[in-house]
């Protein structure tokens, strides 16, 4: 089976919703999307303005999305709708336990230089405290020569 590689720019729009507060992050980058079956692949590297660099890898399968990103913070986090999945979040000030629920993952690939969107929208518990809601919402536009 091939796999198709596409350069895209990516818009990473992340929503935090914790005790009234909301905080919204936008980060533009661009990556590279490969495709192989029923599996797409993500890759960017999010560049920060006081930090190293940070990789990511944004799997996205037909039942679950996992996002991977490591430079001076490490995570792996995996999205399974209507699941709880933990993870360690690892960084230069410790290691914080995460507990996520997925409510909802919708995913349309971009095609024929149409945008491609992933959403995800889910609850995330840290060390065992209180949940913040969270929305991820990531689009991909084909990057023409």
């Amino acid at each position: 089976m091939e796999t198709k590689k596409t350069p895209v720019k990516i818009k990473m729009t992340t929503e935090i919703r914790e005790l009234g507060q909301k905080d919204v992050n936008v980060l533009e980058e661009e990556g590279m999307l490969l495709e192989k079956g029923k599996t797409t692949v993500l890759t960017f590297v999010e560049h920060q303005e006081e930090d190293d660099d940070v990789n990511a890898m944004i799997t996205i399968y037909p039942e679950k999305v996992s996002v991977k990103r490591t430079g001076p913070m490490d995570m792996f986090q995996q999205f399974r709708k209507k699941q709880v999945t933990e993870n360690v979040y690892r960084h230069a000030y410790g290691t914080i336990h995460m507990e996520t629920h997925t409510d909802q993952i919708t995913y349309q690939k971009p095609e024929n230089g149409s945008t491609g969107k992933l959403f995800i929208s889910y609850t995330t518990k840290l060390n065992g405290e209180g949940e913040r809601r969270h929305r991820l919402t990531i689009t991909m536009k084909e990057v023409t020569p």
